[in-house]
Order: C-alpha cells, then structure tokens, then sequence
C-alpha cells in the first residue's frame, strides 16, 4: 500500500503556516483522526491529524520557515 501524505488542506486564503510542534514522535503507531501537529496560520494555531492508521514518517521538522499549504509535512506508511 502507498504511504499516505499528511498536508494540510487548503484553508480559504490561507497559502502559508509555520509548523509549532510535533505531537506524535516519529515512528510511532497512529490512529485516523488523531491529532500530529499544531500548526500557525496568520490568524490561528490548528492540529493536524492524520489521514489514516499506520507508522508516523516525519518529513518536516518545526521550524520558523513558512510552508505552502498542501506540500508533504510527514506521511503514514500501512502497518499491514
């Protein structure tokens, strides 16, 4: 099964966010619908969570840099 791609979605005009804080460790076991992240925007702090079960593989780390909404934050690889 393909990994699948923890984004976030497009938001109204929202274009860019900064990425706060892991809420999960990579590498660990993760549930549909359980939060992954928190996020910034201009006006709010967000979770992220995760699109489906499986194995958490970060691909970004926080940082003050701003990230395009839709580019890859992490992805789920199937346990099965």
């Amino acid at each position: 099964m393909e990994p699948v791609p923890v984004v976030v979605p497009q938001m109204g005009v929202v274009e860019e966010f900064v990425l706060l804080e892991w809420l999960v460790d990579d590498g660990s076991s993760v549930s549909e619908g359980q939060p992954l992240a928190t996020i910034e925007t201009e006006k709010t702090e967000l979770e992220v969570e995760s699109p489906a079960n499986g194995q958490l593989q970060v691909l970004r780390q926080p940082s003050p840099e701003q990230i395009q909404i839709g580019e890859p934050l992490a992805k789920i690889i199937s346990l099965s």
